[in-house]
């Protein structure tokens, strides 16, 4: 687990003649991916903060433009809060600030024309625009990408929405929990029918998510693209089209064979034994306890080395389980006879043997378990934050291993309009003066 204190921000400008192309990154033992890119970030919630979390954590300057005097709607979106030195709940939501590290916040009111000027302002220091309003809502402010791309040409501007900037849904507003609906996830996702099942959706929302790293990789393409031709785009991310493109071998299944599936549980479509199975509970436990493990075959080998385990390696020579094609024929069959051999040995028992056997498997970990887990730790996927309200705060840390452009650890999830006086001195030379009557109208 990585406890280094974040270092401090040293962002400088270097003063070029070129628009949008005037940000130079701080000096660091290591570059960072994206140094050079500013992104001005008028997105909320979690599909767009999610895409730019991504991206600043690979170096790029971003700038989250948040509504003066309540700002990102996550910040409320508790408890849990952050508590501080008092022990009290702040007004930073655990939901905000997992989502906007590496971030600068910068207060606007883009209601009011003096706001939507400031924006135009940005722009015209920035590479990337993204934002999450309703279809509309921007040309509405004179932040459209047709209005914006006069002032940038180079600009890439990215809208994400539930349905995107066409088709008959296109002015609905969509949310994660409807999409995955809407999408066919919940189709699929839950117990089968005939066990008491019925549609599910999945504990995080992971239509955001995806669509937050879609438009990451439509963003990063953009930019080539700009660098090479000296032309912006817009990039229209719809959480429907991410949530339809995440069916992936369950959509390939449909299409190929009309036939619609249904929901399997924890089993798999494709694969058998591929699910959950229960074990015997562990002598220590309580009494009525039940504990389960994940049995995760993907081959004929693999079945054959699981029956040796099991100590029935005739069911990996009987015809009818030789293969996966007829185990997913004779899935009936089979699965009930797996549960009485699972039902045989505790789990700490058929994961050390299945383990060293090199057969897939797993135990299903609370979140407790998981942050305490020796390879989550190993690859530091906490990070030790030093926020203004709590020292030693731990978050979730980026995936992302690079070996020559290392992720960023610069800036906790901003507090709202944090530096906004620094970003309009910085940026756009702003005075005082300047700031203060911006203040005094409303505007930040």
């Amino acid at each position: 687990m990585s406890t280094a204190a974040p270092k401090q921000n040293n962002l400088r400008i270097a003063q070029l003649s070129t628009p949008a192309c005037d940000f130079k990154f701080r000096d660091n033992a290591g570059m960072n991916s994206l140094d050079g890119i500013r992104i001005l970030d008028l997105s909320r919630v979690l599909a767009g903060p999610w895409c730019t979390q991504t991206l600043a954590d690979l170096g790029a300057d971003v700038i989250k433009i948040e509504r003066p005097g309540s700002g990102d709607d996550t910040r409320s979106w508790g408890p849990p809060f952050l508590q501080n030195a008092s022990g009290n709940d702040s007004t930073e939501a655990a939901y905000y600030l997992g989502t906007n590290r590496n971030k600068r916040s910068l207060t606007c009111d883009i209601s009011k024309p003096e706001g939507q000027a400031l924006i135009r302002e940005l722009v015209m220091h920035c590479q990337v625009f993204i934002e999450n309003f309703k279809v509309g809502d921007m040309a509405r402010y004179g932040l459209d990408y047709q209005s914006l791309k006069v002032l940038n040409p180079k600009l890439v501007y990215c809208s994400v929405t539930g349905f995107g900037q066409t088709g008959p849904y296109s002015d609905r507003a969509g949310y994660d929990y409807a999409v995955q609906g809407i999408g066919g996830l919940m189709s699929v996702t839950g117990e089968r029918d005939d066990l008491g099942g019925g549609p599910q959706k999945v504990g995080v929302a992971v239509a955001d998510l995806f669509t937050g790293l879609y438009a990451s990789v439509g963003i990063l393409a953009a930019l080539r693209h700009a660098e090479k031709t000296g032309e912006g785009q817009h990039v229209d991310m719809a959480l429907l089209d991410t949530q339809v493109a995440m069916l992936a071998n369950l959509g390939a299944n449909y299409l190929v064979s009309g036939k619609t599936p249904g929901r399997a549980g924890n089993a798999h479509q494709n694969i058998v034994p591929y699910q959950v199975f229960e074990v015997k509970a562990a002598p220590e436990s309580e009494i009525g306890t039940r504990d389960h493990l994940i049995l995760a075959i993907g081959n004929d080998g693999q079945f054959a080395k699981f029956c040796d385990v099991a100590s029935h390696p005739e069911l990996a020579s009987d015809p009818r389980f030789s293969k996966n094609s007829e185990r997913v024929k004779n899935r009936s069959v089979l699965v009930p006879m797996l549960e009485k051999i699972m039902m045989s040995r505790p789990k700490a028992n058929w994961l050390a043997a299945l383990e060293a056997a090199k057969v897939p498997c797993g135990a299903i970990n609370n979140l407790a378990e998981v942050f305490a887990d020796p390879q989550v730790a190993a690859r530091n996927m906490i990070n030790t934050w030093q926020h203004p309200l709590q020292k030693d705060l731990r978050l979730v840390a980026s995936p992302l291993k690079l070996s020559a452009t290392p992720v960023r650890l610069d800036h906790v999830p901003p507090q709202l309009g944090q530096h906004t006086t620094e970003l309009l001195h910085e940026v756009l030379g702003y005075k005082l003066g300047q700031i203060e009557k911006l203040k005094h109208k409303g505007v930040i």
